[in-house]
């Protein structure tokens, strides 16, 4: 795979493959261009940021999910990354709710303010800069820098991981190895689309389960076709079991929040955290199950009495509605 003709075929093949049947029509790809605008700084400045955005949501997030709720409505908000940098944590947070992975939004904010500062308020264009910020990590960087720039970047992800592996069968692939292989097939001419490509491959035909080997377009230079369980072998992701006890003080028709400081959800409201002891002085409400990155939590509810020593802030119901709250604690509260 090496020689200059067999890279050509890949490329070919590929490139039609995604014309046909490439996801075309996410928003994320069809930014401005330079051929929309007499401005192309202005269309890089629109283009990186847009693409940064959906890179970050999706770090976490299926695609339909940040397509369907929270692509648009975020650029509505936060427009340009200055309008993201002048404003307030709590509002970003609060339009966050229900991504998940809170970090991402606050690495964002940081993100925003550092280029604002420093990068006159655009996100510079070079991996090596990129890669500087806070949340953004080698994939990321090059995402942004071919998507957003148009520079000839080659990078891995999952989905291109395991592209690679079963293309030229790795079992067990260390990062170095896949950068080496995800740049050796770069098509040079057009890594936009190339790049593009790899990543729908591995979203649509080469999944984890059940690839669709007779319908890849590289099927027939592909090492691990026969195989493509083993390639790469599957890790295990062991669920920490996690048991929460969560409280409510109710006053004057007020409800008892906290401002996380702890890392699981810095920055959002929830409920009072709850010692073991004593809980049976407290009325019990309930319990239900939830699942954050690698927790699965048992979450049980209680109401506290008006006298209970806290230093929580007391909110009504409508203003509840306007703070940035876990998903635990929206659950939490259907139980009041």
């Amino acid at each position: 795979m090496h020689s200059p003709k067999t890279l050509k075929n890949l490329h070919a093949r590929l490139l039609e493959w995604y014309q046909s049947f490439g996801r075309l029509d996410l928003p994320w790809r069809n930014l401005p261009t330079q051929s929309h605008t007499p401005n192309p700084k202005l269309t890089h400045i629109q283009r990186s940021y847009g693409v940064y955005v959906s890179e970050i949501m999706l770090q976490q997030t299926q695609v339909n999910v940040v397509l369907e709720h929270f692509y648009f409505p975020f650029l509505e908000r936060f427009p340009t990354l200055k309008d993201l940098a002048q404003s307030s944590e709590d509002t970003l947070l609060h339009i966050w709710q229900g991504l998940g992975y809170y970090t991402r939004a606050r690495n964002m904010h940081q993100t925003a303010q550092i280029c604002l500062h420093h990068h006159n308020g655009t996100l510079p264009s070079s991996v090596a800069e990129l890669t500087k910020l806070k949340g953004i990590g080698e994939y990321t960087a090059g995402a942004i820098a071919c998507f957003g720039f148009g520079k000839c970047e080659s990078f891995v992800d999952g989905n291109i991981a395991r592209v690679l592996s079963r293309l030229f069968a790795l079992s067990a692939p260390t990062a170095t190895q896949l950068k080496d292989k995800a740049h050796l097939i770069l098509n040079h001419t057009n890594p936009f689309d190339h790049n593009q490509a790899l990543l729908d491959l591995g979203a649509t035909l080469c999944t984890p389960q059940s690839p669709s080997c007779l319908l890849c377009p590289l099927s027939y230079c592909c090492q691990g076709k026969h195989s493509p369980h083993l390639y790469p072998l599957p890790k295990k992701r062991e669920s920490i079991p996690l048991e929460l006890h969560l409280g409510f003080v109710i006053q004057d028709g007020k409800i008892s929040l906290v401002q996380s400081q702890e890392k699981l959800y810095f920055g959002l409201y929830n409920p009072i955290r709850l010692e073991s002891t004593h809980l049976q002085n407290y009325r019990y409400l309930g319990s239900f199950k939830h699942s954050y990155t690698k927790y699965k939590i048992t979450a049980k509810i209680y109401q506290l009495p008006v006298s209970y020593n806290t230093q929580a802030r007391f909110f009504t119901q409508q203003e509840i509605q306007h703070l940035p709250l876990s998903n635990l604690c929206k659950k939490a509260l259907q139980f009041l």
